[in-house]
């Protein structure tokens, strides 16, 4: 059990059936009237933030989220398979469970698998990937307006904006947080 007076960033607690992580938390000490605990917190599981506030009394169950590196295998059409470099186990992740954070990621690459009492919610993807650029248009020479990007397909299938001087078959280094690129590798 933990109390909402010991909330610390990054730590995750059950209520209402509910996983729970704060985000950013405060201790308040009006001139009158009790004290009481500001949060911000987020459901780990539908991924939705919201702000909420605690007497520092309040008692909650620890939730214990378990965060383990596998490596992506393949997808079969109606599943993710991920495999534990430990055990060589398969583990089927469900699409709907991952939303789009393996755009991407390719076969081979490790991944943080985030599940709760068994259930996988998300999968964490490298924060840097180094992906091939397989369609662009050509930059024309001359054409260099400040910050000026073009359209690229890279190798998983998703389109992100690069400079133009990158061209067709060089590999760069993509961001996965924000979806953007970062430099040529």
């Amino acid at each position: 059990m933990i109390t909402a007076g010991d909330f610390r960033n990054g730590i995750t607690f059950e209520e209402d059936g509910n996983v729970l992580q704060i985000v950013e938390f405060q201790h308040v000490k009006p001139g009158k009237g009790a004290a009481f605990v500001r949060t911000k917190i987020k459901n780990v599981i539908t991924g939705s933030v919201i702000e909420k506030s605690y007497n520092p009394s309040a008692k909650f169950p620890v939730a214990y989220v378990e965060r383990k590196d596998m490596q992506y295998s393949y997808n079969d059409g109606d599943l993710y398979h991920f495999m534990d470099p430990e055990t060589y186990e398969d583990l089927p992740v469900n699409p709907a469970d991952v939303g789009d954070s393996l755009k991407f990621v390719k076969e081979e690459m490790t991944c943080k698998i985030c599940s709760y009492k068994g259930k996988v919610f998300a999968v964490e993807p490298p924060n840097f990937v180094e992906l091939q650029v397989t369609k662009t248009d050509p930059g024309f020479k001359g054409d260099t307006a400040t910050n000026a990007t073009k359209p690229a397909t890279l190798e998983t299938g998703v389109e992100i904006k690069v400079p133009l001087f990158i061209n067709e078959g060089e590999m760069i280094r993509v961001d996965t947080r924000t979806g953007e690129y970062m430099e040529r590798v």
